[in-house]
């Protein structure tokens, strides 16, 4: 009976040690079944993705929203010259002035007193101590006295500090001084056509020719052409 016993207890044994071996390669065997079965083992093409794929702005787009700009000029007729070289090249182009900001000048002056007839009394009386006045004609400050507009800071505080001396109270402003200047614009689709030799000759034939790329509705600081 022991004997038994003890040939049922190793067979069982056995049985345990065999089952353990085998677990894991049933579960292997199961996994790729189940991902099958739930799709995930599919293969699939980028293309057929229903998430869309990032794509690159269109080159055309871009360059229609910036134009090549020749410049600078102070007369209009050199600028027209250009616009008549590259027209004839079959170059879309146009002149467009641009007013921008080239310095400040600072003015002295007097405030407007209560009435005209008292502003005239006092310009009176500074002439007649010998300094250059005279009457505002018209804007915001009309009817008070300018003392002179100076290209530096320290000349104009001169002045001032002269004034008060006097008895005066002078005033100080700074004005923003416009300097006008003219470049030609090339279309966008144009813009192919104006290739670096071809500039290069230009700034041959229009002397201090600069070129930059920019906004069509905007334009910053150039570039010299060498």
């Amino acid at each position: 009976m022991r004997w038994i016993f003890l040939l049922l207890l190793v067979l069982n044994l056995f049985y345990y040690v065999w089952h353990q071996q085998q677990a894991p390669m049933r579960a292997k065997e199961v996994a790729p079944l189940a991902l099958l079965r739930s799709g995930q083992g599919d293969i699939r093409l980028l293309s057929e993705s229903a998430v869309p794929l990032p794509r690159e702005q269109p080159r055309a787009a871009l360059e229609d929203t910036v134009c090549l700009f020749l410049g600078s000029f102070e007369q209009r007729a050199a600028a027209q010259a250009l616009e008549q070289r590259l027209i004839s090249l079959d170059i879309r182009s146009s002149v467009q002035a641009i007013d921008a900001t080239a310095g400040v000048d600072y003015w002295v002056y007097l405030p407007p007193l209560a009435s005209r007839q008292a502003s005239l009394r006092l310009l009176k009386e500074l002439q007649a101590r010998k300094i250059d006045s005279y009457i505002i004609a018209e804007g915001e400050l009309a009817n008070g006295i300018s003392l002179g507009i100076f290209p530096r800071s320290d000349s104009a505080q001169s002045v001032v500090e002269r004034l008060r001396g006097a008895g005066y109270e002078p005033l100080l402003k700074e004005l923003s001084r416009a300097e006008r200047s003219y470049w030609v614009r090339v279309a966008p689709e144009s813009r192919r056509l104006a290739e670096d030799s071809l500039l290069q000759r230009l700034a041959l034939d229009f002397k201090g020719l600069q070129h930059q790329i920019k906004p069509c509705e905007s334009i910053a600081r150039p570039s010299r052409i060498e």
